[in-house]
């Protein structure tokens, strides 16, 4: 019997502010780009449930995040607590979640920062799988003073659904003759892969919930939506067939900027981009990864024009050095008429290095 378990931390970076910092306990808490009293630019990476209660959450922009803590405040509530991304550190505790998992379960896919699959084949029954989980989540609660949700099912889709019923600190079997049922009066977007053009399209077809969606055709779906209508389909009656990959390809490594100012001072971009350099090549180096064949830049406009531009190198290497020199090359181009005619003012700017060679350990960033 296939049995899957799917882990999902609560409020991921909020909470472990909130661990680290005792003094917050009970407190909202946003984490992510300064507010700059209104001003600030950039989005909510991660919100803690306090803070949801105002409105806010993750990819919201930060001054809109600051308006509504204002607006708590003017009714006696407390302001929300505003910290920044300290990405280090969520991913150390993302390795001792990791750690924990694998003293259960010799299986264990981490499908993001805060995210992991781990297989419960080896349990005799729900029954049993249940109990092995209730033990995981008491040791990450003991352990990192964090709170995470389970969910149990027969695949990785039913898992994965099922982790998020129930937040926060939640756990949720379903057992494998449950699963269509489960699903059917669930909203569509509970789906993975439906985001807000695709719920819209179905919309369109008078589909609200999955059981709705049962009622189309694999052909029809098909026609709407692709290849993907196929998958969906099958996920709309709950079949998954994908695997726990436990070693996981990481793509990229990466971080981006934006700044409180449109600006094309070449002293102020620089000193930025120095940081981001410094931060990616240091987690390229925690990643495990021996080296890297290819850089890349992003830089956007005022006006939210995107440009990227990347290098393959000839050889592959894991030179801080050839790193920074090879990423500047790709960005002055950008603060001069040779990429930007118009001599745009820049809103954000990325780095990010690809093509690893040789991975050495379970867990990327």
């Amino acid at each position: 019997m296939r049995i899957i378990g799917h882990l999902d931390m609560d409020a991921f970076f909020a909470s472990i502010e909130e661990a680290d910092n005792p003094h917050f306990k009970g407190m909202p808490i946003a984490v992510g780009s300064d507010p700059r009293n209104g001003e600030g630019r950039g989005v909510i990476s991660t919100a803690n449930y306090k803070a949801r209660e105002y409105g806010i959450h993750s990819a919201l922009p930060v001054s809109k995040a600051w308006q509504l803590s204002e607006k708590a405040a003017a009714e006696g509530k407390p302001e929300v607590v505003f910290l920044p991304v300290n990405m280090e550190r969520y991913s150390e505790i993302s390795n001792q979640v990791f750690q924990i998992i694998k003293e259960y379960s010799k299986l264990v896919e981490p499908a993001s920062i805060d995210e992991f699959y781990f297989s419960l084949d080896f349990a005799k029954n729900y029954k049993e799988a249940e109990e092995i989980c209730k033990k995981i989540k008491k040791e990450i609660k003991e352990k990192i003073k964090v709170t995470c949700s389970v969910g149990i099912g027969r695949n990785k889709l039913i898992a994965k659904i099922s982790a998020g019923t129930e937040k926060p600190d939640g756990l949720t079997v379903v057992k494998d003759k449950d699963s269509e049922k489960f699903l059917e009066t669930l909203p569509i977007r509970e789906i993975p892969g439906i985001g807000p053009k695709t719920e819209l399209l179905l919309n369109k077809e008078n589909v609200k919930i999955v059981k709705d969606l049962k009622k189309i055709s694999k052909e029809k779906l098909k026609e709407l939506l692709g290849k993907w209508g196929e998958d969906l389909y099958n996920k709309a009656r709950g079949v998954d067939e994908s695997l726990i990959v436990e070693d996981r390809d990481v793509k990229s490594i990466g971080e981006q900027a934006t700044f409180q100012h449109d600006t094309l001072s070449a002293i102020y971009i620089g000193e930025a981009f120095e940081n981001l350099c410094k931060n990616v090549f240091n987690r390229f180096k925690e990643s495990g990864f021996k080296t890297f064949k290819t850089i890349a830049i992003t830089v956007r406009f005022s006006g939210f024009e995107t440009k990227t531009s990347a290098k393959t190198l000839k050889n592959p290497t894991a030179s801080e050095k050839d790193f920074k020199l090879e990423a500047l090359k790709l960005l002055l181009p950008f603060l001069d008429k040779r990429k930007n005619p118009k001599l745009k003012s820049i809103r954000l700017i990325g780095v990010r290095v690809e093509k690893f060679d040789v991975k050495e350990l379970t867990l990327g960033i």
